[in-house]
């Protein structure tokens, strides 16, 4: 008698990839509107109330989901004290937007890694500073995004928990969009409540939020997340979070830029 069960499993890995990857299609979609009625329409802060609520490896598949478009995307990481993208993308690093921002060294190739995946570049934080969050509100750092503007179609950057230090804060007044990433089951509504007033009270705009890990069996936004909506023109992403960048193991997902389908990542 055959066992069907490695093909079951194997139905079932290419129906979540499925949805995994719709569901980053439609927050892109979403996205692109929430720009288009901005003054900048093109740098996208992506920030959470927390550490572990999968901030980055969104901005890692929301990136590459844009880039995939045709579009000319750059992602930054800008969580220079944490710094996570150089290990989703298996690159080094040595430079990055440290020392950019720092003035060691200059925004050539030895900086940035090109196409990471198709029309994506990526700019990493670099060795970590004494001073992140004074970098982020720099003269410089204006600079750097003034040039890189007219350089790409759209900028996401990955900072840190806003929460927990005020470096995303500082950012804001050179790049006012932000995108928040929260994780049922542990970012609390009023943690969440807290970090839009302080976004807003910087004068940031929040583009919406994105619900990471939330289980098939909850409801679609699931207890005190029925909220969120007020947040943001994102609030509908609660009926396709389902399928985000958790499965039911509770490993999270990048999307392959060519196959379509998502790759596991452990952070």
């Amino acid at each position: 008698m055959s066992n069907n069960k490695p093909n079951a499993a194997t139905e079932e890995e290419r129906t979540a990839n499925f949805y995994i990857t719709e569901s980053y299609k439609t927050i892109r979609t979403n996205l692109q509107f929430a720009l288009s009625a901005t003054e900048d329409k093109k740098v996208t802060i992506v920030t959470s109330y927390e550490p572990n609520a999968g901030k980055s490896i969104t901005t890692a598949n929301v990136a590459i989901t844009m880039a995939q478009t045709g579009a000319h995307v750059l992602l930054i990481d800008g969580d220079m004290r944490n710094a996570s993208q150089h290990k989703i993308f298996s690159v080094t690093n040595t430079n990055g937007l440290s020392k950019l921002l720092s003035g060691l060294s200059k925004p050539d190739d030895t900086s940035f890694f090109r196409n990471v995946r198709a029309n994506l570049d990526l700019l990493p934080a670099g060795p970590t500073p004494p001073n992140p969050s004074e970098l982020l509100c720099s003269k410089n750092m204006k600079k750097l995004l003034d040039a890189l503007r007219e350089a790409y179609d759209y900028i996401f950057i990955d900072c840190p928990p806003v929460g927990v230090i005020s470096d995303a804060l500082s950012l804001l007044s050179n790049a006012p969009n932000v995108m928040m990433v929260v994780r049922q089951r542990q970012t609390r509504h009023d943690d969440i409540k807290h970090s839009v007033e302080k976004i807003r009270g910087v004068g940031g705009k929040l583009l919406g939020v994105v619900i990471t890990d939330v289980s098939d069996s909850n409801s679609l936004f699931g207890g005190k997340y029925g909220k969120y909506g007020k947040y943001g023109k994102y609030g509908k992403y609660g009926k396709y979070d389902k399928y985000s960048a958790y499965t039911k193991s509770g490993e999270m997902h990048y999307i392959n830029n060519n196959s379509g389908n998502a790759q596991s990542e452990g952070k």
